[in-house]
């Protein structure tokens, strides 16, 4: 909202601040009272005020100023405010500013500066109110979320993530194989227990294989069972995951490494529901809700022959795409609260370090720094160099490119005057995008 109120009883005064904003495109109201700019503000919107400190001929005190302010905060806690006066006490500037002054200028003002402050401001607000309006948004989503489906304790506060797990709550209820993408640790066996816990064989077993951690000749034993002898060592009869999860889900991870024998008997199984255990002749019945997951490439390894087509098609009727903790850093904070559990404190620069770092393990590696800082800590507050990630946070380290460092910005801000909106537009960034750096790096704007 670029509408500012004026509050100045030297009609001079408004009339040259209302000229000066209007050249760029900035409404300003003028109220020669507090009386008035009290009714003008309880009447229409502004995103900023203006006001002298005093009001009164022959007085420098700067009471009645003070008295505004407050009865300003009163009614607009959020309004930012200028003080303007050619008075400038600094004990009542400081006093004032600790009471949530935006700024104090002093009369003659520096018009570039002025200009520079007011479109910073609204720039501001127009940022506070976006981010408090998505914020408000994901709040909802997030509520109505959490009423439809049990969320199974899962920690996220990304938006990513968010609307993951709608699409999962969508399809969850629905009898249909799943597909879960995405890069090793990053959480492919929490959304499978998300959608289980979702669906409506909820009340029966989730068991999970993970088919890379196991010998391709062994695979399909873990999978189907086996009969006494029918492997060298299989000494007795053994249930297979399958018969597990008889009546519930079963979650098989790193599917594209499942050897082609395999995925022969697993399209059976999908397709009919029926097998046979390893070593035996017995066809065996089985009602299964089958989700798998892999970090690989399976419609390359297709075209390879590397894996069966009509398997690809038949797990993938809904494919959840998960994406790396990277992309989603609204999620990192969250996770590493959780994972320390009120063990320390996360020192303000250990949080900028979590945010910077670049988490090639994912969520897996997040837990594991949590936990070694959380033991080294002994209950204190954790630093960055309890993290360990000095190296992948140093000089020569990775970084998105939408993560300009704290020295481009602060270069950026000098280059464009100290407003905002230029700046963000030489960092190719928007707006809020920068404001949200600024709070990051404790940059005042």
């Amino acid at each position: 909202m670029r509408r500012v109120l004026i509050i100045d009883d030297h009609p001079g005064v408004g009339q040259a601040l209302e000229l000066l904003l209007s050249l760029h495109d900035i409404e300003a109201s003028v109220a020669t009272s507090p009386e008035a700019g009290l009714a003008l503000l309880d009447r229409h919107p502004f995103g900023l005020v203006i006001q002298d400190m005093n009001f009164t001929a022959d007085t420098t005190s700067g009471e009645e100023g003070e008295q505004l302010f407050r009865a300003i905060r009163a009614r607009r806690a959020d309004l930012p405010v200028i003080l303007l006066t050619a008075w400038t006490r600094l004990d009542a500037a400081v006093a004032l500013v600790k009471a949530g002054a935006a700024d104090y200028l002093a009369k003659p003002w520096d018009d570039a500066k002025l200009l520079a402050t007011v479109e910073n401001l609204l720039e501001l607000g127009e940022a506070n109110g976006e981010i408090a309006r998505l914020r408000e948004a994901r709040r909802e989503r997030r509520a109505a979320l959490a009423r439809r489906h049990d969320l199974s304790g899962l920690v996220f506060g990304s938006d990513a993530m968010l609307s993951l797990l709608e699409l999962a709550g969508q399809i969850a209820a629905a009898p249909v194989p799943v597909l879960i993408t995405g890069p090793n640790g990053a959480g492919k066996e929490r959304v499978a227990a998300f959608v289980h816990a979702n669906s409506a064989v909820h009340s029966g077993p989730f068991v999970a294989l993970n088919c890379g951690a196991l010998p391709a000749d062994l695979i399909e034993a873990e999978l189907f069972g086996s009969d006494s002898g029918a492997y060298t060592g299989a000494a007795k009869a053994r249930v297979g995951r399958f018969e597990a999860a008889d009546g519930g889900t079963l979650f098989l991870d790193e599917i594209g490494n499942l050897p082609l024998a395999g995925q022969v008997k697993l399209l059976r199984v999908l397709e009919t529901g029926q097998f046979e255990r390893l070593g035996s002749s017995k066809t065996r019945q089985v009602r299964v809700r089958v989700l798998s997951a892999t970090n690989a490439d399976l419609r390359a390894m297709v075209r390879t022959g590397a894996f069966r087509e009509d398997l690809f098609y038949r797990l993938n009727l809904i494919e959840l795409k998960l994406p790396a903790l990277a992309e989603r850093r609204d999620d990192v904070l969250p996770l590493a609260e959780h994972f320390l559990a009120q063990r320390a404190r996360l020192g303000d620069a250990a949080r900028d370090a979590l945010l910077a770092h670049r988490w090639p393990g994912n969520v897996r590696e997040l837990k594991n720094v949590i936990e070694r800082a959380a033991l080294l800590c002994q209950g204190g507050e954790i630093t960055p160099a309890l993290l360990g990630l000095e190296e992948a946070c140093g000089p020569g380290a990775w970084r998105n490119l939408d993560e300009p460092s704290r020295d481009t910005v602060v270069a950026a801000l000098n280059a464009a005057g100290g407003v905002v909106s230029r700046a963000a537009t030489q960092l190719g960034l928007s707006r809020q995008a920068l404001y949200r750096r600024l709070e990051r790096y404790g940059i005042a704007p």
